[in-house]
């Protein structure tokens, strides 16, 4: 069932998505009179439509839609969709009107400006799709987040081995002092630091960082846990250990004689004695207490434990309109410092690229409103940076011959576009072999 809900939730965003994009290069269109033969969500490879305005069934149904200028339509590919712009060479590699006199409502007789912002468009309505997600997002749920200031570390193998060490706080990242503790990773990674500087049983020091690394760090997810004292918020109602002597604000902080100075350090000893009653040291006030305590067959002591200060940031929704647009900019700088490591080949950031199947991956389990809201806004600004990249068949090299137009007062020609086009393709496709195959092997690992 949850890989129902998941593929179910990757399907609405990717098409929500794309339907907002190409609604961008469509609008545009329209308001510039050029004519837009087809608006399909999802590719019709092979003329395989799901669903088209101009099939019959849909056609006796309103006579009508015959008389539409554009045929609206899903396809069966899920990997994108497009507008098919009359007198533009785009991934259709539709050429045939190259023949033909230039038509007055044709993409190519149009001004470099309307152009431009025909390219643009689905780009800048990606952009402020986000902007009124992070808008309903704040107003609705507001902002939390765990605050790095007073927190702790705990570290995984990486990070132990870059020397971070349980226990640590990161003060910061070269002169970047990270405020959003489950954002230290990316922070480390995205800002290229030297070094971190943490502050180590009373003691600032500071932990040079081999770029080299980073790779490794965009690949290896969970290098700074919340490093969580055992301390005890309550006990559960059906706990095996209903009766002990526990009490809100007791430490754990020995178990069968082993030190538990956090609680993931009692984690794989809980599980190596569950079903069994251990003997521990529990740290009340300034005493330490003998407790003998049972471990349920699943590993677990059926405690609460106290929970991490979380910061929630309340808005109205006329404060989160600003704060939607300084989250949606915020957002697109730190992915395009993504992008700036993917495409530094010594980072080999490039194996972090991922598809559908890594985005469906970080669909949440089961429904929720305010994940999938978050997600769909940060995929909108993924799609929609990626898109500027200036590779040819991306919007982003439609846009950057444009440039090269308006700046120069030179045209290319029509031919030179459409090998442009289809080396663009080729790339595309290569970067979409990589995505393809960088998640298979995290599936196989």
């Amino acid at each position: 069932m949850t890989v129902i809900i998941k593929i179910l939730q990757l399907l609405i965003a990717m098409g929500l998505l794309i339907f907002v994009h190409e609604l961008g290069h469509f609008t545009f269109s329209k308001m510039f009179g050029i004519r837009v033969e087809k608006f399909f969500l999802f590719f019709d490879a092979r003329g395989i439509r799901l669903f088209s305005t101009r099939s019959g069934w849909f056609t006796r149904l309103f006579p009508k839609a015959k008389e539409w200028e554009t045929e609206y339509g899903i396809g069966w590919l899920p990997l994108g969709g497009y507008c098919k712009i009359s007198g533009m060479i785009d991934e259709s590699m539709d050429t045939g009107y190259l023949k033909t006199e230039p038509k007055p409502w044709e993409f190519r007789t149009k001004p470099a400006w309307q152009r431009l912002l025909v390219m643009a468009g689905g780009v800048l309505f990606n952009f402020i799709f986000a902007i009124l997600m992070y808008i309903v997002l704040l107003a609705g749920w507001g902002e939390s987040y765990v605050r790095n200031e007073g927190s702790s570390i705990y570290v995984n193998e990486l990070a132990h081995d870059m020397g971070f060490r349980n226990g640590d706080h990161i003060i910061s990242f070269d002169d970047y002092i990270p405020e959003n503790f489950f954002m230290l990773q990316a922070d480390m990674a995205r800002n290229t630091a030297s070094k971190a500087t943490v502050l180590r049983n009373g003691d600032t020091l500071d932990i040079y960082i081999d770029h080299n690394r980073i790779g490794d760090v965009l690949n290896t997810p969970g290098m700074f846990d919340l490093a969580r004292p055992f301390t005890i918020n309550g006990i559960a109602e059906n706990s095996v250990n209903i009766g002990a002597d526990l009490v809100e604000g007791d430490r754990i902080i020995a178990i069968n004689g082993n030190h538990v100075e956090f609680v993931q350090d009692a984690w794989p000893l809980m599980a190596e004695l569950a079903g069994q009653n251990v003997s521990t040291q529990v740290l009340r006030g300034a005493d330490t207490l003998n407790m003998g305590l049972q471990i349920d067959t699943t590993g677990m002591m059926g405690v609460y434990l106290t929970q991490p200060e979380i910061v929630t940031k309340e808005y109205s929704l006329l404060s989160a309109i600003p704060a939607g647009f300084a989250k949606t900019f915020s957002s697109i700088g730190g992915y395009i410092k993504d992008l700036k490591l993917v495409f530094t080949p010594r980072t080999e950031a490039y194996k972090s690229v991922g598809s559908f199947i890594a985005i469906g991956e970080i669909m949440p389990p089961t429904w929720d409103w305010y994940s999938f809201m978050n997600i769909v806004a940060m995929l909108s600004i993924i799609l929609g940076v990626m898109n500027l990249i200036p590779i040819p068949a991306l919007d982003g090299g439609h846009i950057a011959f444009t440039l090269y137009e308006m700046v120069t007062g030179r045209k290319p020609s029509d031919t030179f576009l459409a090998i442009m086009q289809i080396i663009g393709m080729i790339l595309i496709f290569g970067l979409m072999f990589l995505a393809f195959g960088n998640d298979i092997a995290r599936l196989l690992r």
